[in-house]
């Protein structure tokens, strides 16, 4: 491939982690409060390991805010069971049916059904319908992640038997403790039942992503760099990560005076991409939404840096100010055509092209399962 570069005392020490096989967690941590020059450093490592393994190609995953009716009271969401602030929906089937066909039209390959979390027996029902409808529909043409909360494991099952193929579970934080001051103390909200439902899901056959939000009350340097080693440990094959963007009507709006300011939180949301995408060279990493609220630039800097996923929004305008997890979400009165017009600019701008027709399955999967069975 190419000579190892011999390390000299003119390196810096961010330049000389830089060029280990493996972190640890001072490592972490240095490369975390990297500024200035260690700060491109990193970023170029990155955009360099996204090329070598991965090439320039991004994959578009058409998301589709199914329902934010929501069982869990997650102290940082915007669609928690307690907040009646706002009206409740679920798209019905001819809705989500012509979203995927816009999909499919369009030479997407991939969508992403997203909803608040629901467990009772109809809606578990309905979600393997809609699947099954999909896959004739599409004839099995369209790759589906779902990203729908815990579930047991007959339900994962009959989902992936029905036509998933991923599923996006977000720990949020891999910190138990940190974990416990987001969530209410109950069972509803428990972090072994979290780590459980990943376990599951890899056990049941699909390709696993998690995520974590960065700049949350409460949480520290150290915790970002324990959420990366929780990313390899896990081995995961997605991940999708963003700045923490506070909401007015959640329990920890009071903490907002306390927070980082919205561009360190974004500056940080990059070098956790950047890391994670030298850690995990094949894994599949997006570019968030979150990312875009705070730099109008944020998705296509984000990609420079080693994600290679962008979700354009299929969600009809008519649901989208009803779906906001944090506020000041943007294109919410774009519609499908926009929002793809939109990222295929803002991809090209970040040198990369789109995987048009390609399901853009984890590499990183396909290694360690062979056949992707």
């Amino acid at each position: 491939m190419f000579n190892r570069i011999p390390l000299s005392s003119s390196m810096t020490e961010v330049e000389k982690i830089l060029e280990k096989p493996l972190f640890t967690k001072d490592d972490l941590i240095h490369l975390l409060i990297s500024s200035g020059k260690d700060r491109l450093a990193l970023f170029e490592k990155a955009k360099k390991t996204k090329a070598d393994y991965l090439g320039k190609k991004v994959y578009f995953r058409g998301l589709i805010e199914y329902s934010n009716y929501c069982k869990k009271n997650c102290y940082y969401c915007g669609i928690r069971a307690g907040n009646n602030h706002f009206a409740r929906y679920r798209m019905s089937d001819e809705e989500v049916l012509e979203a995927v066909q816009y999909a499919w039209e369009n030479n997407y390959a991939s969508i992403v059904i997203q909803a608040g979390e629901q467990t009772n027996k109809p809606y578990i029902s309905k979600i393997e319908s809609l699947l099954k409808r999909i896959y004739i529909q599409t004839k099995g043409q369209i790759h589906v992640t779902l990203s729908l909360g815990e579930q047991s494991e007959d339900t994962y099952k009959r989902w992936l038997d029905a036509g998933a193929h991923r599923y996006l579970l977000r720990i949020e934080v891999s910190s138990m403790d940190l974990y416990k001051k987001l969530h209410p103390d109950n069972r509803a909200h428990d972090y072994q039942q979290r780590l459980e439902a990943l376990r599951t899901l890899r056990k049941t056959g699909y390709q696993v992503g998690t995520g974590v939000m960065i700049g949350l009350p409460f949480q520290t340097i150290p915790d970002l760099a324990d959420d990366l080693i929780f990313f390899r440990d896990f081995d995961i094959d997605m991940a999708g990560m963003g700045p923490y963007i506070e909401h007015a009507d959640t329990p920890l709006y009071k903490f907002r005076d306390s927070l980082l300011p919205l561009l360190e939180r974004f500056d940080l949301s990059l070098k956790m991409v950047a890391i994670l995408r030298i850690m995990m060279k094949n894994i599949n990493i997006a570019a968030t939404t979150a990312m875009q609220t705070i730099d109008k630039q944020g998705r296509e800097k984000a990609l420079m840096v080693g994600a290679n996923v962008i979700m354009p929004n299929l969600t009809p305008v008519k649901y989208r100010q009803d779906y906001l997890l944090y506020e000041n979400k943007p294109c919410l009165d774009e519609d499908a055509q926009e929002c793809k017009s939109c990222l295929e600019a803002r991809i090209h701008i970040a040198g990369d092209v789109i995987g048009y027709g390609e399901w853009g399955d984890s590499q990183h999967f396909s290694d360690r399962k062979p056949g992707g069975n």
